[in-house]
């Protein structure tokens, strides 16, 4: 996993894709936010946003 992460890094790196960090950052929020909250209570407000 860590390399993975490491080989990612020196991707957006190299070939300066810096703007899919935020997109990457929100969707590991949503996803942690779900997984954290097993998904009936943070629902509703992620169907409004999409």
């Amino acid at each position: 996993m860590l390399s993975f992460l490491s080989e990612f890094a020196e991707f957006l790196r190299v070939r300066k894709k810096y703007w899919l960090i935020p997109i990457l950052l929100v969707l590991l929020l949503f996803g942690g936010l779900v997984v954290l909250t097993k998904g009936t209570a943070v629902a509703p407000f992620i169907y409004t946003i999409f």
